[in-house]
């Protein structure tokens, strides 16, 4: 063999034992080779790491790769056999999430609501006793709007409201599985009343007490919907409690026979008020109608609610009603009135469906009729319209449903 040869031999000879060398090393096979090198096995190495890294143990939750995770519960991250140092959320695009280290440092969440539909990065480092590093990673998604329902309420946190304020929920899906949702809602009083809730819909559940409220309690509503099915594949997200106080109790009662309302609280007549009523030809509905929203000024136009001329416009169209106040979603509000005779109120009924008081343009004289009845009346208060000669109010147009009995109400709970 010539020089060239046996050089080219012996490198390939010496390329095919270093490969035996490598092959050997990670497979775990020949300790014997493994030892020729240095008397250590990779086992023994890798037990000697393994003796060196940190006894603590971080836990991310949601699992790495989760798909509809909660706003509410998700992003949790608890160490054991150690104290978390460093806790990063971010989102996809790298903006951060608030949140906190528990005193302890054995836990972290985020200190505010997660987005739906948003995929989160969670990065965590920890120490053991002895100062060792730990480190974990995980990215999770958020349920999407389409694989989850929201319920919007009434009425708001922390507000005042009258006697015959429900709470009323509206979903954003149609709720097929009513009975598990219902479930996750509570309504309570601090009077001790029983508390009923009623279906109108799929999409719509109100809750109230046989009577109404009773003046000065406080109402708590609990949502405990996170997790709970509330139709196929679609799951609820919310976790909240409300609270509100019942004010004064006060109820008006409006006759048109009489054309004359009377305001009363307690019980007590405060005050009498001239009225004027729906026309024969537009009778304004009869029963218990909740006030729901106030307006010091606001537009009403005919053509909104039906009632239109030959070519298709509104038979009205007022820019500025003042001090008006919502009796039902069709369109029924008790407001001020400017533009009609001053002899029509408790004498005639005039109007397209509402109830008028006297009243002045700009809703800024507050000795009127109108400004007076706006000023001492809150959103919950009770209208009671009788003697129109039409029919009574359907329960869900607006915060009506005291229009039905107690078994009537009953009988819509799914639970």
């Amino acid at each position: 063999m010539t020089d060239g040869k046996r050089r080219r031999g012996m490198a390939a000879a010496s390329a095919l034992l270093g490969g035996v060398l490598v092959l050997s090393a990670c497979s775990g096979g020949d300790e014997s080779a493994a030892d020729s090198g240095n008397g250590t096995s990779q086992a023994q190495v890798d037990e000697a790491a393994a003796k060196k890294s940190s006894e603590a143990q971080i836990k991310i939750t949601p699992k790495d790769g989760s798909n509809n995770a909660s706003i509410n519960n998700s992003a949790a991250v608890t160490v054991s056999k150690g104290t978390l140092t460093e806790v990063k959320m971010t989102t996809t695009d790298g903006t951060a999430v608030e949140g906190e280290i528990s005193a302890d440092k054995k836990s972290w969440k985020p200190s505010v609501q997660l987005e739906r539909a948003t995929t989160y990065r969670v990065t965590a480092t920890a120490e053991d006793s002895e100062g060792r590093a730990a480190h974990e990673n995980a990215s999770f998604t958020t349920v999407a709007p389409d694989n989850s329902f929201i319920g919007t309420f009434t009425p708001d946190d922390g507000t005042t409201v009258g006697v015959g304020m429900p709470v009323s929920l509206n979903f954003d899906k149609a709720i097929t599985n009513k009975a598990e949702v219902q479930k996750g809602i509570t309504v309570s009083t601090t009077s001790g009343q029983e508390v009923a809730c009623h279906w109108f819909n799929a999409n719509r559940m109100d809750c109230r007490p046989d009577d109404y409220w009773q003046e000065g309690s406080t109402v708590t509503l609990k949502l405990a919907l996170d997790g709970v099915e509330g139709a196929e594949g679609v799951y609820g997200v919310q976790q909240k409690t409300v609270t509100f106080k019942i004010g004064r109790n006060q109820v008006s009662y409006v006759d048109a026979k009489t054309k004359q309302m009377k305001v009363t609280q307690d019980g007590k007549t405060i005050r009498t008020i001239p009225i004027s009523a729906g026309s024969p030809d537009n009778k304004t509905y009869e029963g218990q109608m909740v006030i729901s929203e106030k307006f010091k000024e606001t537009r009403m136009n005919g053509a909104t609610v039906g009632f239109t001329d030959d070519d298709g416009k509104g038979e009205y169209d007022i820019k500025d009603v003042p001090h008006a106040m919502r009796l039902s979603t069709s369109g029924t509000f008790i407001h001020g009135n400017y533009w009609g005779a001053k002899s029509i109120f408790g004498s005639a009924n005039t109007s397209h469906g509402c109830v008028g008081l006297a009243d002045t343009k700009g809703a800024n004289d507050p000795n009127t009729p109108g400004a007076w009845f706006y000023n001492n009346s809150i959103v919950g208060d009770v209208v009671v319209v009788q003697n129109t000669g039409d029919k009574t109010i359907a329960p869900d147009n607006g915060l009506n449903g005291w229009n039905m009995s107690w078994e009537q109400w009953k009988a819509g709970s799914a639970v």
